[in-house]
């Protein structure tokens, strides 16, 4: 083969001049698409400061998070372990575990009340300990697979969902509870078999839900009990997983899975601003207003995209992350972020500890 290249040096000089402008640009993007997946970029915007072991930890993934600021605790739920894992945020060490779970999925620690709320989804309930030494103190009924959860600051409501494919009913439900009175207050039907990721806005009375089994995005009024809008998702793009939202731009992003994909949506109407290849099998997405970027929490990977304006977006950076690492917290106030690597073969699970550079 060497023979013959020689053999025909000029025509190949010919040949690779005349194509030189068409593939100058070519490289140039895959150029563009090869930096931001440097494992040791210099200017990387997650810093990795320590793990945090878990060794007593069988394989199975973790779920949510949430923090406790002034009392500097971290909670993890270690979904198929059955357990709450409360770390110390400045020594960066396990504390504490709550055994008595079943399949945790969401966590929500509130100071006023000095109560965890843990959403599991095997026992159909919101299962609300106390903060301080961890009892049971009450339970929340709700129907079979519950998992996601969103907390109105305002009204004091958790919306939680539940129902659908587990329970064996091609509708899901958002069960609103009173979390100052521990109760149930209402349930609002969603006309599929599986509801994802919920987020609330702040400057109005708005719900957005990832409806998955529709490939539609949910939008209702929290003051009534049915969808006011159900925005479908662009042609080939399923399995709508996690939402963020960014009030002052008015941008709703949501993750796929089936192809990974980030979309950004108008959250006026629903319009697809941008769409953008991302890692696989996010379960978590953080909007970090500070940055302007957001991470997605995949298998291997976290992605970082950088949010040019309201309208523009691409990707910073990819992070190296775990087996299944799908789950993940920015904590801005502490300049954080952490990732839940589950166990996998010999390799045990461990939350990493990342520091936001700027």
């Amino acid at each position: 083969m060497k023979i013959k290249l020689f053999a025909m040096a000029g025509l190949f000089a010919v040949f690779t001049s005349g194509i030189a402008a068409q593939t100058k640009s070519h490289a140039t993007e895959q150029t563009k698409e090869a930096k931001p997946q440097t494992k040791t970029s210099v200017n990387s915007p997650l810093k990795l400061l320590s793990n945090i072991p878990l060794p007593a930890l069988k394989e199975g993934d973790f779920d949510h998070f949430a923090v406790d600021l002034e009392g500097h605790r971290l909670f993890l739920t270690a979904e198929e372990n059955g357990k709450l894992l409360v770390f110390d945020t400045n020594s960066n060490k396990l504390i504490h575990t709550i055994e008595d779970l079943k399949a945790p999925h969401a966590v929500l620690y509130r100071k006023e009340f000095n109560k965890l709320f843990v959403v599991d989804g095997d026992e159909s309930a919101v299962k609300i300990y106390d903060a301080q030494n961890y009892p049971l103190l009450a339970k929340v009924e709700l129907a079979a697979d519950a998992d996601s959860m969103a907390y109105d600051t305002a009204a004091k409501y958790l919306y939680v969902v539940n129902g659908g494919r587990e329970a064996k009913t091609p509708y899901s439900f958002i069960t609103v509870v009173d979390a100052a009175a521990s109760k149930k207050v209402r349930d609002i039907k969603i006309n599929s078999d599986r509801v994802e990721a919920v987020v609330l806005e702040k400057s109005g009375p708005r719900l957005f839900c990832n409806i998955t089994g529709t490939d539609t995005v949910g939008v209702m009024d929290r003051t009534q009990s049915s969808l006011q809008n159900e925005w479908k998702l662009p042609t080939g793009v399923h399995q709508n997983v996690a939402l963020a939202l960014d009030e002052k731009n008015h941008r709703l992003f949501v993750v796929a899975r089936k192809p990974g994909r980030l979309l950004v949506l108008d959250s006026d109407n629903g319009k697809t601003i941008a769409s953008l290849p991302a890692v696989g099998m996010v379960d978590d997405m953080a909007y970090d207003a500070d940055h302007q970027r957001l991470y997605l929490a995949g298998d291997q990977f976290v992605d970082v995209f950088n949010q040019k304006d309201a309208d523009h977006y691409a990707l910073l950076a990819r992070i190296p992350g775990g087996f299944r690492a799908k789950t993940g917290i920015l904590v801005p106030e502490l300049n954080r972020y952490y990732l839940a690597v589950p166990r996998h073969g010999s390799s045990a699970a461990k939350v990493k500890v990342y520091e936001v550079q700027p």
